[in-house]
């Protein structure tokens, strides 16, 4: 079964460990994220962690909306480079649960000298009770403008941090 996968990237002006501990802490996506709120740990999340996205027109407002429920599978912050090592990629990985949405979301973010990196957000979703080819293809129209969005808002968030 085919999973379209949808994969944004932006570099951005702001050191990888800044931009991972920002992007990766999913308490911030409410604020790049439309209609959205994030249900889960009082603290940045960690793998193995459990946290709820739910969207909806009064979801951010508290209301009902859409969960997205997702496992933190995968959380390797990157390592600048040091000697003759190379810098090292930062990778957190998020199984998604469902209730809906199901598939995972994928965020890099990749060290471009001292001042700069790349934040890569990869979505490969379906929507459950759908044939997949065709839930996947109906969610990848929505991930790819929200992707962008996303990823235009980290910008100008991480280039007001001092």
């Amino acid at each position: 079964m085919s999973v379209r996968e949808v994969s944004v990237s932006r570099v951005v002006a702001a050191p990888a460990g800044v931009v991972w501990d920002l992007v990766t802490d999913v308490r911030h996506h409410a604020r790049w994220v439309p209609l959205t709120r994030i249900d889960g740990p009082d603290r940045p999340v960690r793998a193995g962690d459990e946290f709820t996205g739910v969207t909806g027109p009064t979801a951010a407002s508290g209301g009902r909306g859409v969960p997205d429920v997702m496992v933190v599978e995968r959380y390797d912050p990157p390592a600048p480079a040091h000697g003759r090592d190379a810098a090292r990629e930062g990778v957190a990985t998020f199984r998604k649960r469902g209730p809906v949405l199901m598939g995972d979301a994928e965020v890099r973010v990749r060290p471009l000298g001292s001042r700069h990196s790349e934040v890569t957000w990869v979505e490969r979703t379906w929507l459950r009770g759908l044939p997949r080819p065709v839930g996947a293809a109906l969610t990848a129209v929505a991930m790819s403008g929200m992707l962008h969005l996303v990823l235009r808002r980290v910008a100008a968030e991480v280039s007001r941090v001092p």
